[in-house]
């Protein structure tokens, strides 16, 4: 019975994930009359007034947040909702979108080296070999066996690996906040605390901007969909998933966002590309893998020490 229920989980896993595939072609049309941060700005107002009323409601929760609660929170929101944002869609604006969507499987990278300096949690020998495997196929993965380059290529890899750090260290503090909020409230923070950023990075003239009908839908699908629909469908199976299956499932947001970027966007991926990211995802199951021995052996302890 637990083995169907975690199949049934690892389909809402790969459904949500799949959903996050649609992000580029809905994303990347804007960048033609819009900037990068007024598309973020303006996906955050719709996701903001749909947030509202339920942030609302569970306002017991965020009004008994401590200073350094709120600090995480701030760095959540300023850092991965809006910065994190704006880099990844000025990436897939001036670079190849599905290159910058195979570039942000670096993010446990990031979450983990980051977990280790600020909670202490303890690196192994794995790890670093995972890291040097993982950032050998995320230069695969942008440059192919070229030598690097420093025009619009390198830019854009490095605005997309900006956005998995930012994303990444989101994960981190969500850890930690994640103890005295529920997942639905967290997210519905992180949108609300970025406004004040977005609307000061933009200024007032960025509001003063005239949308086209088209242009509104595509907004709004790209804030309700792959930003608030997939997240909440994702977590609802990972709740109930081991995170190396779940890493599994979740190639189906690199498949998804390939064939459709492919498909709307003309972007093409090559072979050794392909291969550089069947590199950056071993080393990306290699770390899950860790997590869940580390995992097993603390329940064993706790049970042990039960028992005693």
């Amino acid at each position: 019975m637990k083995a169907v229920s975690e199949r049934r989980a690892l389909l809402w896993v790969a459904f949500g994930a799949s959903l996050w595939g649609t992000d580029t072609v809905l994303r990347r049309p804007l960048t033609a009359s819009l900037t990068s941060a007024q598309i973020v700005l303006i996906e955050h107002l719709f996701l903001s007034v749909v947030l509202a009323v339920p942030l609302w409601w569970a306002r017991s929760q965020w009004l008994a947040l401590n200073r350094k609660q709120w600090a995480a929170l701030l760095g959540i929101g300023w850092g991965g909702s809006a910065l994190g944002t704006i880099c990844f869609t000025e990436a897939i604006k001036i670079g190849n979108p599905t290159t910058a969507v195979l570039l942000q499987k670096t993010q446990p990278i990031f979450a983990a080296l980051l977990a280790w300096r600020m909670l202490g949690e303890p690196l192994g020998r794995r790890f670093w070999i995972c890291l040097s495997l993982g950032l050998c196929g995320a230069y695969v993965v942008n440059f192919g066996l070229a030598a690097p380059g420093a025009g619009i290529d390198g830019q854009a890899a490095l605005l997309a690996m900006a956005a998995a750090a930012l994303w990444g260290a989101s994960t981190v503090l969500g850890r930690f906040i994640l103890e005295s909020l529920s997942f639905f409230t967290l997210t519905a923070l992180r949108i609300l605390v970025a406004m004040p950023l977005l609307i000061a990075l933009n200024g007032a003239p960025a509001l003063d901007v005239s949308l086209q009908f088209r242009q509104v839908a595509q907004l709004a699908l790209l804030a309700l969909v792959p930003g608030l629909l997939a997240l909440l469908i994702y977590y609802r199976g990972l709740r109930h998933a081991r995170a190396s299956r779940a890493a599994v499932a979740e190639l189906s947001f690199a498949g998804t966002a390939t064939v459709l970027n492919w498909i709307f966007l003309g972007a093409r991926t090559s072979a050794i590309q392909l291969a550089g990211f069947a590199l950056l995802w071993a080393a990306i199951l290699n770390l899950n893998k860790r997590g869940e021995e580390e995992h097993a052996e603390s329940e064993r302890a706790r049970c042990l020490g039960v028992s005693q």
